[in-house]
This record gives C-alpha cells, structure tokens and sequence, in this order.
C-alpha cells in the first residue's frame, strides 16, 4: 500500500440527453464520500439489551469547493447554475487518481464562496442525491 496524493481528481457531468461525460474544470475540494446506516431500534420488552438494525444512509451535504469560471456556456460555474436554475437532476461521475469512480444523480445549488483580497473567486456546489452511489474500482490492468 502507499499513500496517493488527491491531485488529478476529477468531476464529470452528463448533459441533459447526453451521452457522455464532460469534466467540470477548477474541482479545489470533494467532501467525505461514503456514510453509516442510521440505527433502527427494534428492541422488545423481553430483551436484556439493545437491539439495532442497519437503516438508510444518509451521505449529508456533500459539497464541491471549485475555482470560478463563468467564462462561456460551457464554463463550471455557468453548467451547474444552469442546472439549478432549471431544477435539473444531473448525471456526476467523480474519479480519484487511481481509477476509484463515484457515480451518482443528484440536484445541485450553486453559491458564490465569500471574496477577499488577493483571494481566489470560487463557488460552492451542493448536490442532493438522487440515486445510489455506484462505486466503480480500478482496473487491475
């Protein structure tokens, strides 16, 4: 095992009636990904302790930390606050370095960060899922 560096991340998006993915440039930061069951308390009167089942996970706000750019149709910021202007349930696909990808539909809300001299512009994206997670594992090429 050795350690990796987060850099070459990516965040893909699919078009509405698209095909393929298109990467969403200027990706600075991914939230936790993953989540625990809640509990389930189901412990009967007759029991001499407590007694859980797995429920559903709940991911929380997973929001994406980019670099600004609203420089033409296709720019970042513009692809996602179209989409939540529209109220769209986009199609993502994350990839870590090693090939470990994340896909998922989710809508988004897009936020400008606060500003600050000699700071970078960026936004915040955050997606609300839509489906399962689907985990995709490296090739073992």
């Amino acid at each position: 095992m050795s350690a990796m560096s987060a850099n070459k991340t990516k965040m893909l998006y699919k078009a509405a009636g698209g095909d393929t993915f298109t990467q969403l440039d200027g990706l600075m930061e991914v939230p936790e990904f993953g989540g625990a069951p809640e509990k389930i308390d189901v412990t009967t009167l007759s029991d001499g302790i407590k007694k859980y089942v797995n429920g559903i996970v709940d991911m929380g706000d997973l929001v994406f930390k980019f670099l600004y750019d609203n420089s033409s149709a296709t720019s970042n910021y513009r692809v996602l606050r179209t989409m939540q202007e529209n109220g769209e349930t986009g199609e993502f696909k994350l990839t870590y370095p090693d090939g470990t990808g994340h896909e998922f539909k989710a809508q988004v809300s897009v936020k400008m960060d606060a500003a600050a001299v000699n700071g970078a512009l960026t936004f915040s994206c955050t997606m609300n899922l839509q489906s399962e997670v689907t985990v995709t594992d490296p090739s073992e090429e």
